[in-house]
């Protein structure tokens, strides 16, 4: 007996090489263990390209952003940056000897400096506050950095001061006299992010936004893509929202002009505009500034048409008025006749070219979600992923041919996990439309099984569940767990023309709700491995609310149901968020204006039907739909005696964001 358990045992062991290399189902921990590449700038003469490489650091439950570089023919990969701090914004200096990025390893954001082959970084700028975005002149001699300022202080030394004298004051009342008093998940403290242009050799930072009360970049996301030097050095473009005590519902971006040296208050460009103008960028030879713009106030969804302004006085042209796609960016082709932008395109976000003079728009890379293309020589780099892949980045010839792969950061990790197979599908939704969706099969998959069906309703409501690698909602997470992912893109989604995308407005629990009805059915009819009676319907923000509204408009469907972040009640939901353009655009104006149009599709209205056993889940600092919208949701499932848990995270906004709480999220979700 005892010989015999030895033998077993030796056998095991002999075995555990082969067990530990066979590749196992797809989990949140590999989720979270993914490397995530972004931000890539290639070098003056297009061979090398600088990036941000993400890790996770679990000890630290946190991650952790380093400087690379990269053949652009994907040789010579280099780590350039080590520091437990983290480094971010590599840019290039214009002679491609250097590359300045932004670190806090001195005790605070600046900006430091490191030779192209590796070294000691250097730091260039010592200043007493937090340094934000940067940009490099295209002289290579000033830097454009953004740092938060009390607006009414003339100099830098007065915002420490007043910070300081704020940490002695014993009393913690603070008194705000207009909205937004906080945004995202932060409360406002009276400063302003503002645009500074400092010289590289050294200096005083000269503010070219003295005295607007607007932030510059955008919070809370917006970047160094909101504002670009003039050719010749001598001045700034850049995006600012300046709309006084109607900040919070407002969608009045404008492109502003103000020189480097500060000599000349800011000069609005786009003054006739009323809606959103952003992401200046000038041709190669200068005499061209384009942009991206809106044309509907106070609708953030509105399509961005790329707009062409003769430099520096002369006429507008829309480029891109008869394509019915929003740009998300302009990269001009050397001379100047050919522009590159992305787009959501039928469940891709896509790389396109547009004529100049034409506009017409072809597709370059229509597969996958391609982000931050770049010029490359005679290539494009860009950055892309898919329902399988995370973000890696490729070049490809200008005409779409010759695609190439240039990094693989995550080959180790994705050779050792399994992973369910995507495929879209379309059917004929509300209005008799065409509807996209997708489909992933879970992991191991079997056709003669039958599976359990993970329903995910994406947020927005204009935004896509497409073909892209998502950190939060990823169905490839529960393919790992042995589901099948189904989402559908109703009617309000992106990259289905801007009819499509208008069709939600007023309508949040009509065509949505008959889309996800008839898709869930189609799925079902069309994939007989689906399990139509074990089928759970999750979803977040927009997802959330139409969880809420399932529950007491499609009850007897599903046997739970998951709300993340969802709303519950329509009017205090109204008189509690933030940026008051969206329910104000979405419902039909205030609340007290336009009651019906809330109340039509309230979810609080109709909790008499409510059966459906749900989880809740909401994070603390969530400014954009408050933590009572949970509560409230959980009460009223208590109260009805509706089997129901509420996960709640105090550290977390909109989305859950640490490594530990990521994981924990799709533990107790699963």
């Amino acid at each position: 007996m005892r010989s015999s358990l030895i033998g077993w045992m030796i056998l095991l062991l002999a075995a555990l090489p082969v067990l530990a290399s066979q590749p196992r189902p797809f989990s949140a921990h590999d989720l979270v263990a993914m490397e995530r590449v972004s931000d890539p700038q290639v070098a003056p003469g297009g061979e090398e390209i600088a990036f941000v490489r993400r890790t996770t650091d679990f000890e630290a439950d946190k991650g952790r952003t380093d400087i690379w570089t990269i053949g652009v023919d994907g040789s010579g990969l280099r780590r350039l940056t080590t520091h437990e701090s983290g480094d971010s914004s590599p840019r290039w200096s214009t002679d491609g000897r250097a590359i300045y990025f932004l670190s806090s390893r001195s005790g605070s954001s600046q900006v430091w400096r490191i030779p192209r082959d590796g070294g000691v970084a250097t730091q260039v700028t010592d200043l007493p506050l937090d340094v934000g975005s940067l940009t490099i002149s295209p002289d290579g001699k000033s830097l454009a950095i953004s740092m938060e300022v009390f607006v009414d202080c003339e100099d830098l030394g007065c915002t420490v001061e007043r910070l300081e004298e704020r940490k002695e004051q014993k009393s913690s009342g603070v008194v705000f006299k207009q909205l937004l008093f906080r945004h995202w998940d932060a409360w406002a403290d009276g400063r302003r992010s503002h645009l500074f242009v400092i010289p590289v050799a050294g200096g005083e930072p000269v503010d070219v936004t003295a005295g607007m009360e607007a932030d510059v970049p955008s919070k809370p996301f917006g970047g160094a893509e909101e504002l670009t030097f003039t050719p010749d050095g001598s001045g700034l473009v850049f995006t600012a929202r300046s709309v006084g005590a109607s900040e919070a519902w407002s969608t009045d971006f404008d492109l502003y002009y103000a020189p480097a040296d500060g000599s000349e208050s800011p000069r609005c460009l786009t003054e006739a505009n009323e809606a959103w103008d952003t992401q200046p960028v000038f041709s190669p030879d200068g005499k061209t500034l384009a942009y991206l713009a809106m044309k509907r106030p106070g609708f953030e969804a509105d399509r961005f048409r790329i707009i062409l302004r003769d430099w520096p006085e002369g006429e507008t042209r829309v480029l891109t008025e008869e394509w019915d796609r929003s740009a998300r960016g302009v990269l001009f082709s050397e001379d100047g006749e050919t522009i590159y932008t992305t787009a959501a395109d039928v469940g891709q976000v896509s790389l396109f070219s547009i004529s100049v003079a034409s506009g017409e728009a072809a597709a370059i890379v229509g597969e996958g979600h391609v982000r931050s293309p770049a010029l490359a020589g005679d290539r494009i780099v860009f950055g892309r992923d898919d329902l399988r892949s995370p973000v890696d980045f490729f070049s490809v010839e200008r005409d779409g041919s010759d695609l190439q792969r240039i990094t693989d950061v995550n080959a180790e990790l994705l050779a050792s996990v399994l992973m369910g197979e995507p495929e879209q599908f379309t059917f004929r939704g509300a209005k008799g439309e065409t509807v996209h969706a997708y489909v992933v099969k879970p992991v191991e998959f079997d056709a003669g099984n039958k599976y359990p069906v993970a329903f995910l309703i994406h947020g927005g409501p204009q935004g896509s569940f497409g073909n892209d690698f998502h950190y939060r909602w990823n169905p490839q997470t529960y393919a790992g767990a042995g589901y099948g992912a189904v989402m559908i893109d109703f009617h309000g989604s992106t990259g289905y023309g801007q009819d499509f995308t208008d069709s939600i407005t007023g309508d949040w629990g009509g065509k949505p709700l008959e889309d996800l009805q008839k898709g869930l059915a189609a799925a079902l009819g069309r994939y007989s491995w689906l399990d139509g009676e074990r089928v759970c319907a999750l979803g977040a923000s927009y997802g959330g609310y139409m969880i809420n509204w399932i529950a007491g408009n499609w009850p007897d469907r599903f046997r739970c149901l998951v709300n993340h972040d969802g709303i519950f009640d329509q009017r205090m939901m109204y008189y509690a968020t933030e940026e008051l353009w969206f329910p104000e655009w979405e419902h039909g104006g205030t609340y007290w204006t336009a009651s019906e149009g809330f109340e039509r599709h309230n979810p609080a209205q109709h909790v008499d039907k409510w059966q459906t056993p749900m989880l809740v889940v909401h994070g603390a600092n969530d400014y954009r739909i408050p933590e009572t919208q949970a509560m409230a949701t959980f009460t009223a499932l208590q109260r009805k005696g509706v089997a129901s848990e509420f996960l709640y995270f105090p550290d977390e906004n909109h989305w859950v964001l640490r490594p530990s709480n990521s994981i924990q999220w799709h533990e107790v979700v699963l």
